[in-house]
């Protein structure tokens, strides 16, 4: 089985779990913040929705340098409203498992670098690129997100097991 094949499954199970916790974001709490050192709702929100894009440029690249000294810094366009977020968030997992699904081993076991202002913070096989510093920071934050969903109210999903919301999976 190739590296590819064998990540494809658990991506999709994260990717569709996110998509329960995304769905219930409400359009008047984009703003809510649970501490004053906390990312508003509607921030984290969108970094999730944003996250399964950096599958693509993982692997289609070799580094990526989050401020480069002589260009722009990465940045990303936020969404006001639940509607686009789940627009855009489903636009990047259906790039990001094309990417995937097209990847060579011997793509996905090459280095990859980020950097920041021409400092290298980090290099790692792309495979586990992909596996901690993608899927394990979505799955952090879908964590988060759902404490968010937890202090505002609103029922959160069941992600690997039934949740106090919903006694069944």
């Amino acid at each position: 089985m190739s590296i590819s094949a064998s990540l494809l499954p658990e991506f999709d199970q994260e990717m569709t779990n996110t998509r329960k916790a995304l769905e219930r974001v409400p359009d008047d709490k984009f703003d809510w913040k649970p501490h004053e050192k906390s990312g508003a709702m509607g921030w984290l929100a969108n970094h999730l929705a944003n996250l399964p894009s950096w599958m693509v440029f993982t692997i289609n690249q070799d580094s990526l340098d989050l401020a480069p000294p002589d260009g722009e810094s990465f940045k990303w366009e936020p969404k006001g409203s639940r509607r686009e977020l789940l627009e855009d968030f489903d636009k990047n997992v259906v790039a990001a498992r094309a990417a995937i699904a097209a990847a060579s081993d011997e793509e996905l076991l090459k280095p990859w670098s980020l950097l920041k202002g021409g400092v290298t913070l980090m290099t790692l096989p792309k495979v586990a690129v992909l596996r901690s510093f993608v899927m394990n920071h979505i799955i952090h934050h879908r964590g988060q997100f759902t404490v968010y969903l937890r202090l505002n109210d609103i029922p959160v999903p069941s992600i690997y097991g039934p949740s106090a919301d919903e006694g069944t999976m």
